[in-house]
């Protein structure tokens, strides 16, 4: 659905956007490579986080969230999914995670939203390939005690295979400056468990891994997402995810209960589940005009 709905503007997008020189290179190789004088002037970095002392926080509730990569106007945290259409500024999601552990870069890497158990790069590859033997396979080992290649399955879960992302940040009322902010502590990408497809039974989804975010701003702000309104003016991930450009639904909040999920109380009901996760968001938002009511 969402691969038919959007594949003009991906295949438009991809070599308009993100191309840096394109208008003063020479040869097609010159495209995307920086020049001199560009490469001097960047020298754009996160923009930090402000201090915020504890007593300042008059009011903050930490709220868990789906970012669905079906909708539309999350599409740029998803493409471009195949590596042919990635450039050395632009990735996938995923893939820019993935890379940045990999390399070392992205370090804090936990197996919950909590951040308790810490993951290392082959917990992580453990959790995004699956090998299997097939029965052809099987008969052969049986049979002259090895198993040629072509008998060896091997999945690994890519940038297509991500249905969702999930955040977990928290609310504030920040006293000093008298209004309501918004910080991202964590994400995940989520697929459907790829050992279970493989074998062909129904398939959950699954969260892959947590990254704590401020750890990752430095390599998010390296890579650009798609900017649908206009191609000059790129947007890192950094500022895509800090600015909220996306839509979610909330699943979680922390309460009495243990932070219980919004399913766990509004049992097999998705339009009541809805709701309650609008009247949340309504409820976060109407906090900051309340205390402006004399």
């Amino acid at each position: 659905m969402r691969k038919l709905a959007v594949i003009l503007l991906v295949f438009t997008g991809v070599w308009s956007y993100g191309q840096f020189n394109i208008l003063n290179a020479k040869t097609p190789q010159e495209i995307g490579k920086k020049t001199p004088q560009q490469l001097k002037q960047d020298n754009s970095k996160p923009l930090p986080y402000p201090y915020t002392d504890d007593k300042d926080i008059l009011w903050s509730i930490q709220v868990w969230e789906r970012i669905d990569l079906d909708e539309r106007f999350n599409l740029p945290l998803y493409y471009p999914t195949d590596s042919m259409f990635s450039t050395s500024d632009r990735k996938a999601l995923f893939d820019v995670l993935v890379d940045g552990i990999k390399s070392g870069k992205i370090t804090e890497v936990y197996a919950d939203s909590y951040f308790k158990e810490k993951l290392t790069f082959d917990d992580i590859e453990e959790r995004l390939t699956f090998v299997d033997t097939m029965e052809a396979g099987i008969d052969q080992y049986n049979y002259e005690g090895r198993v040629d290649e072509e008998f060896i399955r091997r999945l690994r879960i890519t940038p297509a295979d991500i249905e969702e992302y999930r955040i977990r940040g928290i609310w504030y009322f920040d006293a000093r400056y008298g209004e309501l902010r918004y910080r991202l502590i964590g994400i995940a990408p989520v697929a459907y468990d790829l050992r279970a497809t493989a074998k062909g039974m129904d398939a959950e989804l699954v969260e892959l891994f947590w990254v704590f975010f401020p750890d990752a701003r430095d390599v998010l702000h390296q890579y650009n997402a798609y900017n649908p309104r206009n191609n000059a003016r790129p947007i890192n991930f950094d500022h895509l995810l800090n600015a909220r450009y996306f839509t979610t639904t909330i699943y979680k909040t922390s309460n009495v209960y243990g932070d219980r999920e919004i399913r766990e109380y509004i049992h097999e009901d998705a339009l009541r589940q809805l709701l309650e996760s609008q009247r949340i968001k309504e409820m976060i938002r109407e906090y900051e005009e309340d205390q402006w009511n004399y």
